[in-house]
């Protein structure tokens, strides 16, 4: 970390691994997202690495939830982003996929959110835009955010340059990140101006600060 006239600029994951500054965004692992998607097991099975870990170090952990408006009242935006997410050949055939309440709303068996953990809902892509997501986080002091989920590309990329926008660090990791590409282009691009990591570099970092801790203490 350094310090720039009185600001202490972070820009790692080293800076940001503590509960005091960083928290958990867990995007998107919903039933009918991450649970019907080709080949998602080993980014589910990450995704439960990384909240394990997060838990451990008592990280604030945020799920967010894409939500569906009733058809009835859905505007056009609405209406576009469900007629390219479902590929349905007209306006008219858009279904509600993900009404709270619903099976496909609710988050994966194995990331289930505990008591103490919030579940945010949201309409749109970035997890900032009509959600609480920036208010909870301003509210405790939090500076970094750490991001797994489904999908890289629609969603999570989104989130995490709304995030920089907003004056966060966000931090990608990677191999818990359901990506659509081969190639890796997203994930390359966000490297260039956000740190990404892989699951076990990731926990072995917070387990590493958490040892640091209980010595200072």
């Amino acid at each position: 970390m350094e310090s720039v006239r009185g600001v202490d600029v972070v820009d790692s994951l080293e800076d940001v691994a503590d509960r005091s500054l960083l928290a958990l965004v867990v995007y998107d692992m919903q039933v009918g997202i991450a649970g019907r998607l080709p080949g998602a097991a080993p980014v589910r099975a990450q995704a439960a690495r990384v909240l394990v870990a997060a838990r451990e170090a008592q990280l604030r952990v945020f799920f967010m939830r894409h939500t569906s408006l009733p058809v009835e009242v859905a505007g056009a935006g609405q209406l576009r982003a469900g007629r390219a997410l479902q590929r349905a050949a007209s306006y008219a055939e858009v279904t509600a996929m993900f009404l709270p309440g619903s099976p496909a709303h609710e988050i994966i068996p194995e990331l289930a959110p505990l008591p103490s953990e919030a579940v945010l809902d949201k309409l749109g892509m970035s997890a900032f835009e009509g959600s609480a997501l920036n208010f909870a986080l301003r509210d405790c002091g939090i500076q970094a955010i750490a991001v797994v989920g489904a999908v890289l590309e629609l969603g999570i990329a989104p989130t995490v340059r709304h995030a920089v926008d907003l004056g966060y660090l966000p931090v990608v990791i990677g191999d818990a990140c359901y990506t659509l590409e081969r190639g890796g282009e997203t994930l390359a691009a966000l490297a260039r101006f956000v740190p990404v990591t892989d699951t076990d570099t990731f926990c072995a970092t917070l387990q590493k600060s958490a040892g640091h801790s209980r010595v200072d203490a």
